[in-house]
């Protein structure tokens, strides 16, 4: 976890309090956070002693679920990330799913709610086809076999097998593990049975940095792992260049038709936009459906100007062992 402060001690509770017939320990991993997220860590352990913390000075995310896993004690590893609140009973079905399905990871739906305006226009855009594609773990879907899931309930013998995260990827990695479950033979499952529920960054600022991340290391994993292309990935970054060569024929005015046609891409996307989120906010409050088209937009375009912009050397080290930690 990395500047916590407001919901951190919500996650943390809600682990505990979690029904679960068996020892529960929490470790929180600490990056450098320049808010109180320490202190509050320190309040936890003092109050609980099933909390415990480990240090992550790079403040990288796998490093830190690395440095967690390497300290844990059961077979089980259950990710919780510092704004990710767990269902109740979140943790006694993934363990049944796990025993019912052989699975190696089991995970559910990131279930996205927003407490402002602002918040819920983004926790509306993160689960709908509009705004993020069809990912089951986002817009829900049948218990089944998955490329990948939300956080993730782990046997711990298969990340120690495995490796651990690979540190080289500091966005995108869980999703590159998966990738590695399911080549090495082993399951991915998603089940909507297991909800945690996500904070959405709380401004426009956060929410652009983030996607333009994610837009980076998506590519990086297409890179490293190129088979994994698909149509959803490609959707923002083809987006974002027909707009561009559509403003460049608007701007050139030659032949005569270009500025019409040049129209056609950043209409019609603009129009998509306007349309579906009419239909995805419908049931918004004013100010909330007034931040969508805002909301998707940045979602969109952010991701594929991160996409477009990855750089070849993004991966520090990425001749390290594929794990980058030995769990």
């Amino acid at each position: 976890m990395l500047d916590e402060e407001r919901d951190l001690a919500d996650a943390v509770t809600r682990v505990l309090d979690q029904e679960y017939p068996g020892e529960l320990e929490v470790i929180l991993a600490l990056g450098p956070s320049s808010d109180r997220t320490d202190e509050i860590a320190t309040e936890l352990v003092a109050r609980d002693r099933r909390v415990r913390t480990v240090p992550n000075p790079s403040g990288r995310t796998p490093a830190g679920l690395n440095a967690a896993i390497a300290t844990a004690r059961h077979s089980i590893v259950a990710r919780v990330d510092g704004h990710g609140m767990l269902a109740p009973g979140y943790l006694v079905t993934a363990v049944r799913l796990l025993e019912q399905t052989g699975a190696d990871n089991v995970g559910g739906i990131m279930a996205a709610e927003g407490v402002t305006s602002f918040e819920r226009a983004v926790a509306t855009a993160m689960t709908s086809s509009l705004g993020v594609g069809g990912a089951r773990f986002h817009i829900g879907g049948e218990a089944g076999p998955a490329d990948t899931v939300y956080l993730g309930v782990f046997r711990r013998d298969t990340l120690a097998r495995l490796g651990g995260y690979d540190e080289t990827f500091e966005r995108a990695q869980d999703w590159e593990l998966n990738l590695r479950i399911r080549r090495s033979g082993g399951l991915v499952w998603f089940s909507p049975e297991l909800h945690v529920s996500y904070r959405p960054r709380p401004h426009l600022r956060g929410l652009a940095r983030q996607y333009f991340e994610y837009g980076r290391w998506r590519r990086e994993v297409m890179r490293e792992h190129p088979e994994t292309v698909t149509v959803r990935y490609l959707a923002p970054p083809s987006a974002l260049a027909a707009v561009l060569a559509g403003a460049v024929l608007v701007l050139l005015g030659r032949p005569r038709r270009a500025p019409l046609v040049g129209l056609a891409a950043p209409g019609g996307y603009v129009a998509g936009v306007l349309l579906g989120s009419g239909w995805i906010g419908r049931r918004l409050e004013p100010p909330a459906r007034g931040w969508l088209p805002v909301v998707l937009v940045t979602m969109h375009l952010s991701w594929a100007v991160g996409f477009w912009t990855s750089p070849r050397g993004l991966r520090a080290g990425a001749e390290a062992d594929p794990g980058g930690g030995q769990p």
